[in-house]
């Protein structure tokens, strides 16, 4: 159908379909069911990061032209760049213990560190992958939709008021108001209902369910 960690269930978003490269379109679209194994098409949505990419590869655009530049000028017999002569002046002088050069070696390494963890990482963690019903066909069902589903569904359990709903990739913590019968009854309906629910989404890791129940006018 994207840190925060927790969805509420206030907005809507329709499921994402990706189909395999040269795959042929399937017979019939997929009903998600309760039933039925999982594929190796199970795994994670993993993102594109376009902004991330796309700023590293003009940042070492622009630097490797400026340096080819001056370099290009130096071997024509002009004198190089103030910035660049500088720059050596002050690697010649400085030690490797200087303030200066562990703050930008510390910098470097950050940003080394963050470019690997976002090329061995997935993101996308608000999608979560759903069965795989066709070999070369992929859904996910975002966190807002799953919530929103689990909150309906919530709502018609008898003597719930209110009802708010946080998912996760691993978890759906409910959390509900009841203006009549035992707390105990409706929390047991709630975790029924709500069951039957996630099982229904389709989704090949369901979230653990929490369910706390409470009366109107009493914080938690």
């Amino acid at each position: 159908m994207s840190d925060h960690q927790g969805s509420e269930g206030t907005t809507q978003r329709l499921p994402v379909v990706e189909r395999a490269p040269g795959s042929t379109p399937a017979p019939s679209p997929p009903v998600i069911d309760g039933s039925g194994g999982g594929g190796a098409s199970e795994r994670r949505f993993w993102s594109t990061r376009r902004v991330p990419a796309g700023i590293v590869a003009l940042l070492l655009l622009g630097a490797a032209g400026l340096l080819l530049y001056d370099v290009a000028a130096v071997r024509a017999g002009r004198p190089a760049m103030s910035w660049r002569r500088h720059l050596a002046e002050q690697l010649a002088r400085r030690p490797l213990d200087d303030t200066w050069v562990l703050v930008g070696a510390g910098i470097a390494a950050l940003l080394g560190l963050w470019l690997i963890a976002l090329a061995i990482t997935p993101g996308l963690r608000a999608l979560l992958p759903m069965r795989a019903l066709h070999p070369d066909v992929r859904a996910g069902l975002h966190r807002d939709a799953a919530a929103l589903v689990l909150r309906d569904r919530a709502m018609e359990v008898a003597g719930v008021q209110s009802a708010s709903v946080r998912t996760t990739r691993r978890h759906a913590d409910v959390r509900a108001v009841s203006h009549f019968r035992e707390l105990d009854d409706v929390r047991a309906d709630l975790e029924r209902v709500l069951a039957e629910a996630i099982t229904g989404l389709g989704l090949a890791r369901p979230p653990a369910l929490a369910v706390r129940v409470r009366r109107p006018g009493k914080k938690e």
